[in-house]
Parts: C-alpha cells; structure tokens; sequence
C-alpha cells in the first residue's frame, strides 16, 4: 500500500481527524461502471471533504480485472466490481482490507445484516455494497400479455418459435446459470456436469433462427423499445428507470423474474491494493455509507439500496416490483456463487466453446 501506513496514521492521530482536515489537497480516482454515479453527490463530497474526485470508467468485471492486473491497482483509489467477482480479486492482491485487522470501517453498522458477511467476503473485510438488485427477462407485453414467468420465453423454441430475441452479453456465468436453471439444474450451478450441459442449450440457442446475439442490458430495453427484439434480458432498475423517465416509449415492455431462478446482484466498493490516495478511498466510502448520501444513490439509479438506515429515504417507486421484487419472486433470487481455479478454467473453456461452436 503506497502512502501512509497503518501505524503511521495511529501514530500520528489522522484517523480521528475530520474528513476535511485529513484530506484537503488530496484526489480521489474513482474507477466505476458508466453513468452509476449520481453527479450531485460527487460534488457535494469534493466540497464537504476538499477531495477532488476523477473518474474513469470500464463495462465490464473482465476489463476492470485486465486494468488492475495491468497496474490500475496503483493508479484507483475505489472501484465497484461485482460481488461474485471478488475473490477473484482478493486471490489476485488487487485489493486491501477496507480497515486495520480487528477493526471496521465506521458506518458498517448501516448495511442490512444480509451483507455484511457475503459469501464473496466472508469476514467483510474488503467490500461495502453499493446496490443491489434483480437480472430478468424483459419483452413485449403486446406480443406476450400474460406469459409464463421462465426462461423458455428465451430458451424453448416451442414456447417462442418466430420472435426475435437477445441473450445478455458478457457474462459466461449467468448465461450458463439461465441455462441451468431452464434446464432444472438450478441457477446457482457450479461443475463441469451442470456447464456442459448449459453449454450445449448456448450452441443450440445461438443457431435459431430468430436469436439476434448478445447484448448488454441498457441496449436490450434500447432494442425492445424500437422492436428490433421482441424479448431480452436486463436489469430491474434499468427498466424502472427507462419508464419513470418515458412511459410512451418504455411502458409496453414488462419485466419478470423466471420462476426456474436468477441473478440477485450486488455492487460493493472496494480499495485496490496500491491505492495511490488510501485515506481519500476510505473517507470516500464512509460518506456513501451515510444513510442519506446512500438514499440519494438508489434514487439515482433506480437500484434497491443495501443501506438499512436509508430505505425509509427512497422513492416510493424503489419499494415495489419491478425494483423492490415481491416476496414470491425473491425465492426465486440467487447471489451468483464464487468460481475460481480450475472450476473457472472449465467456466472459461466452455464458454469459449459455446461462442465457437
């Protein structure tokens, strides 16, 4: 870790200074997925805490991995990766521990108790959630005004035989997790066995006639709305956010969670292991850990806030399907689980194949 140490900053009683007097002068750069910050908080904090804030962004966990496996570890003082994606990142030592070993980063207390010691970081050490919420299938309510809630509507020829459709593009697990899940293996699969299987349903999937390829989520809705798909994958708040801001445009598409299971996702912040500003990154993530700085993210982003203390501050439209999903649905989530060594060396190879073949 670059810049002051632990028992440098004891020692010199910096960890109980306020927030401007520790890090005025200093910078703050911030590596996060694109447009998932609200702008208003970003400047609020430079003036509370004197921290001037540059960001940069990255589409995907693969590519923030191959920037701080470059070097970006030295260069980003907080990123945001996935949740499932961090033992990958904690394996690699391309992060650090949020506080001193035996301490916790004041504010801890406001996260729900369902993520404060994740499968993704057992001991919560290294995470603090940023957003969650839901992976699902979206479609055309005026082609399908009532369908089945499962993922035949992308998978089974017999249930959409001429409709154009899109897989989610760029994520090997959760598209074999569809698959699974259709398949009655369950979305939260891990094996060779249950893979191969999702597999060979990708090979078949790609070759009809009517599948369109993959596409990110944001475009998926993009697509659905001008009709060039009639049926996709993307993320709840996504949509709730599209609707609030265009309801002419975006309230023919519906959204529902498949019955067979999905994706229940989570954002977390984190500190790369040679953050070039250590203090900054943690004074930066006690100040989105305040429980309205928090409320005004979700509302932002249209995402469900992991905050305990900031629920009651959110909009209304946060509270209910399909950004708040019901309680039947919510059976139906799954974190995505951890892979890594070999079980991710077979992930990668028949993923390859599934793309090739």
């Amino acid at each position: 870790m670059q810049g002051y140490g632990w028992k440098g900053l004891l020692g010199m009683g910096l960890l109980g200074m306020t927030l401007p007097a520790m890090a005025a002068g200093q910078q703050l750069n911030l590596f996060n997925w694109s447009d998932y910050m609200d702008p208003a908080i970003i400047a609020d904090f430079e003036q509370e805490t004197g921290i001037e804030v540059v960001q940069n962004y990255y589409n995907s966990n693969a590519e923030l991995f191959a920037k701080l496996n470059a070097g970006g570890d030295s260069q980003y003082d907080v990123i945001v990766p996935s949740g499932y994606f961090m033992p990958r990142l904690i394996q690699a030592g391309l992060v650090q521990p949020l506080a001193p070993e035996g301490q916790s980063l004041a504010g801890r207390e406001a996260i729900l108790e369902e993520f404060r010691k994740p499968a993704y970081d057992p001991e919560g050490r290294y995470t603090v959630p940023y957003l969650w919420g839901t992976t699902g299938i979206v479609y055309n309510t005026e082609i399908w005004p009532d369908p089945e809630p499962s993922w035949s509507l992308l998978y089974d020829p017999e249930v959409n035989p001429d409709q154009p459709f899109a897989l989610l593009k760029g994520d090997a697990q959760f598209t074999f997790g569809t698959a699974c899940a259709y398949l009655g293996e369950g979305f939260d699969c891990v094996g060779q066995d249950p893979w191969k299987k999702a597999a060979r349903q990708v090979i078949e999937t790609r070759h009809r006639d009517n599948f369109v390829g993959f596409v990110d989520a944001t475009a998926t809705i993009e697509q659905l709305a001008r009709g060039v798909i009639q049926a996709g994958i993307a993320y709840n708040g996504d949509l709730a956010s599209k609707q609030a801001e265009n309801p002419d445009v975006y309230g023919k598409i519906g959204f529902f969670i498949p019955r067979e299971g999905s994706q229940r996702w989570v954002d977390v912040m984190a500190i790369p292991a040679r953050a070039p500003h250590p203090e900054a990154a943690r004074a930066f993530v006690r100040y989105m850990l305040k429980p309205a700085v928090a409320a005004r993210l979700a509302n932002y982003n249209y995402y469900t806030t992991p905050n305990a203390a900031a629920l009651e501050q959110v909009d209304g439209v946060l509270r209910r399907p399909p950004v708040m999903p019901d309680a039947e649905a919510r059976q139906a989530l799954h974190f995505a689980p951890s892979v890594q060594g070999k079980q991710l060396q077979w992930l990668q190879q028949l993923w390859s194949e599934a793309l090739s073949r």
